[in-house]
């Protein structure tokens, strides 16, 4: 069961539950694939709140490993979500809101995907 107080959520993909977490290292990875120059860069480029299909892979592909999952991007894109692109909006604005807090002042927009 996934623990809100450690910033972790679950997710369905491809009828299977997983757990999301965005740790330090899943963090990093975000940092380096979004080119962000730091977590404040990286914070304030999620609060735009327009992300790619390509941005919604990605972050929940480090949240997957984040949370010990061994799957590379591919195999998180094959996985499919019963709500389609509105589920994977869903797990990223969960997630986010996870990682970065529950007060409204910390909780990102939800994405827009562009």
């Amino acid at each position: 069961m996934a623990n809100l107080h450690r910033g972790e959520i679950e997710a369905e993909l491809g009828g299977r539950v997983y757990r999301l977490c965005l740790t330090l290292g899943a963090l990093a990875e975000l940092e380096h694939a979004f080119g962000a120059e730091d977590l404040v860069a990286l914070v304030a480029r999620m609060e735009k709140g327009r992300l790619r299909a390509r941005d919604l892979l990605t972050i929940i592909a480090c949240g997957l490993r984040g949370a010990g999952a061994t799957l590379g991007d591919g195999e998180v894109a094959a996985l499919a979500h019963a709500r389609g692109l509105a589920g994977y909006v869903d797990i990223v604005g969960r997630l986010l809101a996870a990682t970065f807090g529950e007060g409204e002042a910390a909780r990102p927009p939800t994405p827009q995907v562009t």
